[in-house]
């Protein structure tokens, strides 16, 4: 686990906020949202509970590590992989016309988060030692004299 600056962790506070509330807009009774959002109506509703449950997941995770001010790299990685997936799905779909403009907008904000955490991963990559890496002991403080 790494210790978060500031800027991340308002980050982390700002997207937990946008993943719970977005979260909402999958809801299968939330048609009407989703209409307003640019996204398509939906199938089953099982599909758009799984989608609620994973966006909502996602957002306590984010509250979580805000709270905690840590967080694991790992869960950071997937995140921004996520959210700059989501983004470019977004971005597809409308350019092939399956999608209004609005929906790629509504979308932006994972565009700027999934950016702040590839910064973040960016910075905080040459805090683990390449040997600890190698070793599988990223966790620990680098030790001088480490039997092999």
């Amino acid at each position: 686990m790494t210790t978060l600056p500031t800027w991340m962790r308002r980050a982390l506070f700002a997207t937990a906020g946008m993943n719970i509330g977005g979260a909402a807009l999958f809801t299968p009774p939330a048609r009407a949202l989703r209409a307003v959002a640019g996204f398509p109506p939906g199938e089953h509703p099982l599909y758009l509970a799984t989608v609620t449950m994973f966006v909502l997941l996602f957002g306590l995770g984010y509250l979580w590590a805000a709270a905690a001010g840590r967080a694991d790299r790992l869960f950071i990685t997937v995140a921004a992989v996520g959210k700059l997936s989501f983004f470019a799905l977004l971005v597809w779909f409308w350019a092939v016309g399956a999608l209004p403009v609005r929906a790629p907008l509504v979308g932006t904000g994972d565009l700027v988060f999934g950016v702040l955490f590839v910064v973040w991963l960016y910075g905080t990559r040459a805090e683990v030692p390449a040997a600890q890496l190698l070793r599988g002991r990223a966790d620990q403080a680098p030790v001088a004299s480490q039997p092999r």
